[in-house]
């Protein structure tokens, strides 16, 4: 079997069908290319043939390019990544084409496409190079090239034809963002043609009914001219100012792939297209070359993939999917929790010690539908449906029957102890207790419950309904049926699971806590806040340290930073952020909820600049240190924190550490993670730079002994803990 199959008919028409076999979604392959390149062969060459439809044979058009196929480019070298993005280019080309004289552009046979569903990345390049574009008129299918969001641009000539059909200034969104739209939107963008309740009848009449004009791509015509002006034309010259400034404002300059996409957009407009293919290809070959490509593939897209899928399930334990959940508290976590809960179709109990405050929590996710209602991205009948879910309650009687409990009341011991014990007062003997605690012990708080097998930890990240990981951790007695319970459940609301070992801080905070303490510190030393915060977002952070304590708030810090020394005694090493923390808590500046931290902020919370304050407090040393020794001081006390935490089986699975410092704190998108961005530098020179910043900073900095064994046998992370190379 093949991936692309034809028929041809009566009419003339010649069918052209992906259908990929055993895959529920079309990919494409080279050899998938190469038979999609002979198949138009045959149509162009045989007379009877008067056009050509490509379409799927699956509910779906395509979700993009066989990500394998490019790591295996990559590993044969840039030439053969040039070549590849060459000869893709050549079969788009010769479909855009369509056997055209070269001089008079005459004499090509019309090619449609037919998207029945979802056209993403390569199944949009594809159309693009097509004639006309016909879309099922279908809601729920997203079209649109996403390549940006995994570290990639769209290098099969989406970006170059993108840019000539629309221009710069509307291409953006598609091609920087990696927006997505439903057919009737990608209509009104102009980035699809037709939108259709029969798109296929209306692709066959248009292929039987048009002329040589009518199949002549604007930019192969005489006169063309790029919508919104070229780079040299004075509105065009505005629009690259602006798009530069965009892309570096967003960017700091650490993600390749925009700046790559901009300078293949700008570069290509001074040129003629064939020409602006190839400068395309490139770029695109630059990309791909670049470690930090690689990284973000592997995390953003494959890692992640395989983690909501189940690749750390255990696998002997049946469908655990929710049913009916219990949500205890009705404050801001629970009540997010029960929204994505109802969302998802899921039974919800959310309860409270009195009515008001339950109902309050439901009215959460009442305004949030209100303004989907308001924004048409739900109907009233569907927002209905999902508040009719929703019972909020004080009766404990009301958890009868669920198969799932989410706590999340205060984070204190003994009221989740009570908690627990009224609870499992009069659940069933099969339900799991999930306990919602960024800090808590789960070993301990299990102590509370009859059935510690069946108590897990549940940490989300606020607010749930934007943060897209759940941090999943076991406790000692924790079996495997709880832990498919929470993996279940956190698929069903459509969030990236991690599962870790019980400790303190669990992983994220655990990592997430020296970041903040770090920028503290610095500014105890005399280190200036301005360069503090900027390293931290020119190395990719999205928050400085202490813009993300002022929104945590300064006095969670105070008491985080209590409990911990309370519990480590001689051991705690924070006694210099301490002496900040607490200065700033006895003056009240506890953050953005009290208009007043390490910035100042106006009367409605709007951030206004660094606290001169603070700055008075703590004097800016007339030495600043260099930009990069900041920036490994940061990523280093993070990263290092990654390490111990596999180190000592908190993480039990790399891709969960990378794909968890992404998603669930924001760590440097572009590295992959703390994991690939150590694998990027190296283990010998990241156990060589640890013994540096010990040096001149202080023993957080030390070496794990898993990285300096690693540095002496030249092993890297992903080469010695991968998936595939564990099993081996």
């Amino acid at each position: 079997m093949t991936d692309f199959t034809m028929s041809k008919d009566a009419d003339g028409i010649a069918t052209i069908t992906w259908d990929v076999p055993e895959k529920s979604m079309n990919v494409l392959s080279f050899e998938g290319l190469q038979t999609l390149n002979d198949l138009v062969d045959d149509a162009l060459a045989d007379e009877a043939v008067k056009g050509i439809i490509i379409t799927s044979g699956k509910a779906d058009f395509a979700a993009g390019m066989d990500l394998n196929v490019l790591a295996t480019l990559k590993e044969a070298g840039a030439e053969a990544v040039f070549d590849g993005i060459m000869k893709m280019h050549g079969v788009l080309r010769k479909i855009e084409r369509a056997g055209m004289d070269a001089k008079t552009n005459k004499g090509g046979k019309p090619v449609a496409a037919v998207l029945p569903g979802t056209a993403l990345g390569i199944g949009l390049e594809i159309p693009l190079a097509c004639h006309r574009v016909f879309a099922a008129d279908n809601p729920k299918a997203k079209i649109g090239l996403p390549e940006i969001l995994v570290g990639i641009f769209p290098g099969a000539g989406g970006t170059t034809r993108v840019a000539r059909k629309m221009g710069a200034m509307a291409a953006s969104p598609f091609l920087l963002e990696g927006k997505l739209s439903d057919p009737a939107k990608a209509k009104a963008a102009g980035l699809i043609d037709e939108v259709s309740a029969d798109p296929m009848a209306d692709a066959r009449a248009w292929v039987l009914s048009v002329g040589d004009a009518d199949i002549l791509k604007p930019w192969d015509a005489k006169g063309y001219k790029m919508p919104g002006g070229a780079p040299y034309h004075p509105a065009g010259f505005m629009t690259f100012v602006g798009a530069s400034a965009m892309v570096n404002g967003k960017t700091k300059g650490v993600y390749p792939a925009a700046k790559a996409l901009l300078s293949a957009v700008y570069e290509g407009a001074l040129v003629p297209f064939d020409t602006a293919l190839k400068i395309e290809a490139r770029w695109f070959t630059n990309v791909i070359m670049n470690p930090s490509s690689s990284a973000m593939i592997r995390s953003l897209f494959i890692n992640k993939q395989a983690l909501e899928k189940g690749a750390v399930r255990p696998a002997d334990v049946d469908d655990q999917r929710v049913k009916k959940v219990g949500v205890l508290g009705a404050g801001m976590m629970g009540a997010g929790i029960a929204l994505v809960s109802a969302q998802a179709g899921i039974e919800v109990v959310l309860l409270d010690r009195d009515q008001a405050a339950a109902e309050k929590g439901k009215a959460y996710s009442a305004d949030y539908a209100a303004k989907g209602v308001s924004r048409k991205k739900i109907t009233q009948d569907k927002a209905d449906a999902m508040l009719a879910r929703i019972t909020a309650t004080t009766d404990y009687n009301d958890l009868a029957g669920c198969d799932l409990i989410v706590e999340a009341v205060f984070e204190d011991p003994k009221i989740k102890a009570e908690v627990t014990a009224q609870v499992e007062a009069v659940i069933g003997e099969a339900c799991i207790f999930a306990t919602n605690t960024s800090t808590l012990p789960i070993s301990d708080l299990a102590k509370a419950s009859k059935r510690p097998e069946q108590f897990i930890g549940i940490h989300f990240f606020s607010p749930v309904e934007k943060m897209m990981l759940v941090e999943i951790i076991k406790g000692k007695e924790t079996g495997d049926r709880a832990v498919a319970k929470a993996l279940d459940f956190v698929r069903q609301i459509r969030k990236t699971p991690i599962v870790v070992n019980d400790a303190r801080f669990f992983y994220a905070n655990r990592c997430i806590i020296p970041y903040i303490n770090e920028g503290i510190r610095m500014v105890k030393e005399g280190v200036s806040p301005a360069l503090i915060e900027n390293a931290a977002k020119m190395v990719g952070m999205p928050l400085g340290p202490l813009q993300l304590v002022d929104e945590t708030s300064i006095d969670l810090g105070a008491k985080i930073a209590r409990a911990t020394r309370a519990a480590m005694g001689d051991a705690y090493p924070d006694g210099a952020v301490d002496e900040v923390i607490f200065w700033m808590e006895e003056q009240g500046r506890l953050g953005r909820k009290a208009k007043a931290g390490f910035y100042d902020y106006d009367e409605k919370g709007k951030r206004q600049g660094l606290s001169e304050v603070v700055k008075a407090q703590y004097p800016e040393a007339e030495d600043q240190p260099d930009l990069v020794d900041v920036q490994h001081r940061l990523l280093f006390v993070q990263s290092l924190e990654a390490v111990r935490a596999l180190e000592d089986g908190v993480l039990m699975d790399i891709r969960e550490g990378d794909v968890g410092a992404i998603l669930g704190w924001g760590f440097a998108p572009w590295s992959g993670g703390p994991l690939s961005w150590l694998d990027m530098l190296g283990s010998e020179y990241a156990a060589e730079r640890c013994d540096q910043l010990v040096d001149a900073y202080g023993d957080r900095f030390a070496c794990p002994n898993l990285l300096r064994e690693m540095a002496a046998k030249g092993q890297s992370f992903y080469g010695r803990f991968a998936p595939e190379k564990s099993a081996a």
